[in-house]
């Protein structure tokens, strides 16, 4: 099989230092897979250089691999600056969905009733984040206003997926759009849900507003859910979920773009947390989610060896918390490097030892 190229898109701040670990455990002297790696700057300092010219480079290779691994990279807040490069990179690879999974961590107490994974489906686009902005008047006349679209083939994308997930992960399809008070805008991503529904019967599915999804979440019995959102309530709703369970810091976020049968042809994972520039130079950041990312991405190489090594990656990681290696972000003393230098000793195990057996 040819050798499969992941992407690497550099970062800012904490966020590079992150991508950096993540890459020592990746490393196919680590993990035994037959990948490589190419490298794009979309370092601030760079993305200015270049004009965002980085990002379209970026994004079109992604679009030839269908591998990428991104490092958290800065906002600037001058809106005549370079803007976010996650808009622009999830527009230019056809990006529909955002899937942020919350899951138990080994030793950390989760909120209450939290016990089996929550998956927010998030739209990747569309929505407030691609939204048209405009004033007119002045003083306290002054208005301001705000163009948003939403197509059906992105809103058809979120739903397929949704119910395919939660159907392979015996999970309940739990939550929706506002679509009582936005039922034209809104009620297209509602239709879709529901049609999405008559052609997976078999999956469990209760719909419910996004207000009423926040609060219920709160009185969760524990079962498996699935949360379709639009883009800015997915957004706001994966922080929300990823934090009951102990961190922002503990899970992985997976950018996915889709053929016309809705089957994965370009996935980038990442963390979903920023590049927390109080913490540069430290080592003491928790490496978890952007490990965990790079063990999401070796899902998507479409190999045995990629799918063992994932899978090795994700086992170690949760094990090595399980077994007190902690960064001070859940109560420990491990730092950055050391967590992964323990994650790595465990991956390096497990796959020698899966090897022995046969596995």
């Amino acid at each position: 099989m040819t050798t499969r190229t992941i992407v690497v898109l550099q970062g800012d701040q904490t966020g590079q230092e992150l991508l950096d670990e993540a890459l020592r455990v990746i490393d196919p002297a680590v993990t035994r897979c037959d990948v490589n790696f190419e490298y794009f700057d979309l370092s601030l300092e760079n993305r200015r250089a270049t004009n965002n010219r980085v990002v379209h480079d970026a994004a079109a290779r992604i679009r030839e691999t269908g591998l990428g691994i991104k490092a958290a990279t800065i906002t600037p807040g001058n809106p005549d600056d370079v803007g976010s490069p996650n808009a622009l990179l999830r527009e230019l690879i056809d990006g529909q969905v955002i899937l942020r999974t919350g899951r138990r961590i080994p030793s950390v107490r989760p909120l209450g009733g939290v016990h089996q994974p929550i998956a927010v489906v998030r739209m990747a686009v569309d929505g407030e984040y691609n939204a048209k902005e405009w004033r007119e008047g002045e003083g306290l006349d002054e208005m301001a206003f705000s163009t948003r679209r939403l197509s059906r083939r992105t809103c058809r994308a979120v739903a397929e997926f949704t119910f395919r997930y939660a159907r392979r992960n015996n999970a309940k399809v739990f939550g929706g759009p506002k679509y009582t008070v936005s039922p034209i805008y809104e009620g297209m991503f509602k239709e879709e849900m529901d049609a999405a529904h008559e052609r997976y019967p078999g999956v469990p599915y209760d719909p419910q507003l996004i207000d009423a999804t926040y609060a219920l979440l709160l009185e969760t019995s524990g079962e498996a859910l699935v949360i379709p959102a639009l883009n800015r309530d997915g957004d706001n709703l994966s922080d929300l979920v990823l934090k009951m369970f102990g961190t922002i810091a503990g899970a992985e976020s997976v950018i996915l773009a889709f053929d016309e049968q809705f089957e994965v042809k370009a996935a980038v994972t990442e963390a979903p947390h920023g590049t927390a520039p109080s913490l540069q130079g430290k080592n003491i950041a928790n490496p978890m989610a952007m490990i965990l990312a790079g063990a999401a991405i070796l899902r998507y190489v479409g190999t045995d060896s990629a799918a063992h090594a994932s899978r090795a990656i994700y086992e170690a990681t949760l094990e090595a918390v399980h077994a007190g290696i902690k960064t001070p972000d859940l109560g420990g003393q491990t730092t950055t490097t050391d967590f992964t230098d323990e994650v790595i000793r465990r991956v390096q195990a497990k796959l020698e030892v899966w090897d022995v057996l046969g596995e």
